[in-house]
């Protein structure tokens, strides 16, 4: 089981630890509902470590990222950041990830912990350029720091204006006593904040800090499973839940990050899947009952035939009802339409809602 540079922190601080995607990360310090409503709120900082980043550079470095990633990396500018994917050779997904210029040959990857290796295979076996890649995954920690206070609780630690930082931009600037930081305004929690990108024998230093700076705003680390309850609310794709390699982009509603305005893999296929419309849907749906949907549970009709399956799904603190996301006929996509999800015994009625659950 590999660890961050903070497990010892974690543990010290008394966080329940599990294996997550081949580390031991905390999923809990005080309890998942307290630790969402922290974020929620006020700001929570996150260790989320375990993701992977690789370095892409040199002059052939955006004809790489073009070839394997479906949105259309040209459109960036120095320190913007895109949403996107890693589309396979059949359709599917083989990881979602967000892409980072620094300069027009150099680009950061930031890829899922579990599919590390994965990604930097795939990547490599389609390097057919020549592009310079290196795997700073192991070298390299991240801290989510997030929630509507996060701006004002961080501006003593870096003479960067981080209201100045927009939506998926990012600079590269002092924080909590430690140059050339990456910033990033991105986060998985529809809450608002940052990211921080920096060394791992940076990273102890820059956790003390927040901390200590976010102290007067109340900020509390937060564990893994508030991280899950706060993006399901968003209606954002996890992957190996609500994405992998048997969905394609398309079937998940992210179409909007599959541009065809140029070549990549499998893009031709993907191209004659929009013309033709997919005959499945992700969706979202809210129970109109009591009760939690989980991971793999079926949806069925009202003759209780299976017609699909429950991706993801939690009781929402901030929504107050059980949601979840899952495949379903394209027919059953259009928010208002009526589906049930078999719990245990019994189908409990539920209504597909436009995303996100969560309206802040």
């Amino acid at each position: 089981m590999k660890k961050t540079a903070l497990t010892h922190v974690h543990e010290a601080l008394g966080a329940k630890m599990v294996p997550f995607a081949g580390y031991l990360m905390p999923v809990s310090y005080e309890g998942v509902n307290a630790e969402h409503e922290t974020v929620r709120n006020a700001v929570g900082v996150f260790d989320v470590s375990h993701m992977g980043e690789f370095l892409i550079m040199g002059p052939k470095a955006l004809e790489l990222i073009q070839k394997v990633s479906s949105n259309d990396a040209s459109k960036l500018v120095d320190g913007q950041a895109q949403y996107s994917c890693l589309p396979n050779e059949d359709g599917g997904i083989v990881d979602d990830l967000i892409i980072y210029r620094l300069d027009a040959e150099k680009w950061v990857l930031v890829v899922n912990a579990s599919n590390i290796e994965k990604d930097w295979d795939w990547i490599s076996k389609h390097n057919t350029m020549g592009a310079d890649m290196r795997n700073l995954s192991d070298d390299f920690s991240l801290l989510a720091i997030q929630g509507p206070k996060a701006v004002e609780a961080m501006q003593s630690l870096t003479s960067e204006d981080l209201s100045a930082i927009k939506f998926y931009t990012f600079k590269v600037a002092d924080f909590a006593g430690i140059e050339h930081v990456m910033i990033s305004a991105t986060g998985y929690t529809g809450s608002g904040g940052f990211e921080i990108y920096c060394k791992n024998s940076e990273v102890e230093q820059i956790w003390k800090k927040v901390l200590e700076a976010g102290a007067s705003f109340g900020i509390k680390p937060i564990g893994l499973a508030a991280r899950d309850t706060l993006r399901l609310e968003m209606g954002y794709c996890l992957y190996g839940n609500d994405i992998d390699d048997t969905t394609s982009p398309l079937e998940a509603g992210l179409g909007w990050i599959t541009k065809f305005t140029k070549d990549f893999i499998n893009s031709e296929a993907l191209q004659q899947e929009k013309e033709q419309g997919p005959t499945r849907r992700l969706v979202g749906f809210e129970l109109q009952e009591r009760g939690i949907p989980r991971q793999g549970y079926d949806i069925v009709d009202s003759d209780g035939n299976a017609i699909g399956v429950v991706t993801s799904g939690t009781m929402a603190p901030s929504v107050g009802k059980g949601i979840g996301m899952g495949y379903v006929p394209s027919d059953k996509k259009t928010p208002g339409t009526e589906i049930l999800i078999q719990i245990r015994k019994k189908a409990v009625p539920a209504t597909v809602v436009k995303l996100p659950f969560y309206k802040g």
